[in-house]
């Protein structure tokens, strides 16, 4: 049977499918959109994936087996290859914020902290991580403070600078924050607003108890980090 015969009756709609997504997997690997989704540790197993999608596309496309679809499976087919497409052309717009307010922000476990690190050298996470562990506001009062994140507003309290820690994927995604007490005189920043912000760790008054806040002295916007998610 030549190809042209074998590929009528649907049979292609198959071979493309498989070819689309194992294209979806490699562009997301090429265009870093991967970075947006999953720890970087995993991305070998998309690669993978990509590959043998592609080249199983390649040989049923070549063997031509298999009977012609029925015409709901046609139908299943062609919404896939459709959706595979959309993935292609449509750039990923995340919105970390929003998917923020809607996750648990209960760290189950906390790696061993890092006390060598200077405090003006420390991460947002690794101060998230200290304050959790050492809760003692005046401990850290006056230490310098250099972080970057996104804002991420918080219902009854000004907008926080956070991060969005993952053990595999978006799935598993906790937001870690710290509040800000933001320059006097200048608005608000936007929701999903990456800054990076310099200032001194201080105290607060907030909802009965004294907490650690951010005294920012200065806020520079910066582009998204291209591997925004951390572990």
């Amino acid at each position: 049977m030549t190809l042209p015969r074998r590929l009528r009756g649907g049979r292609w709609l198959r071979p493309l499918g498989l070819g689309l997504w194992g294209a979806v997997l490699l562009q997301s690997g090429i265009s870093g959109r991967l970075d947006l989704l999953l720890r970087a540790v995993f991305h070998p197993l998309v690669w993978i994936s990509g590959v043998v999608l592609v080249v199983v596309a390649l040989l049923e496309l070549v063997g031509g087996g298999g009977a012609a679809p029925t015409p709901r499976q046609r139908t299943v087919l062609l919404v896939g290859v459709v959706v595979a497409i959309a993935v292609l052309l449509v750039p990923p717009r995340p919105s970390f914020a929003d998917l923020a307010a809607n996750r648990d922000r209960e760290l189950l476990d906390e790696p061993g902290l890092n006390f060598v690190v200077p405090p003006g050298q420390r991460s947002l996470t690794e101060w998230v991580r200290l304050l959790r562990s050492q809760p003692d506001p005046k401990l850290h009062a006056g230490d310098p403070v250099r972080i970057s994140g996104f804002v991420l507003p918080v219902p009854g309290d000004r907008p926080q600078l956070a991060r969005l820690l993952v053990r595999c994927c978006l799935v598993d995604a906790t937001p870690v924050g710290l509040p800000v007490l933001w320059p006097p005189g200048r608005p608000l920043p936007k929701a999903d607003q990456w800054l990076e912000l310099r200032g001194v760790m201080d105290t607060e008054r907030f909802d009965g108890q004294t907490r650690s806040v951010i005294r920012a002295e200065s806020v520079r916007p910066i582009p998204r980090p291209a591997r925004p998610l951390e572990p």
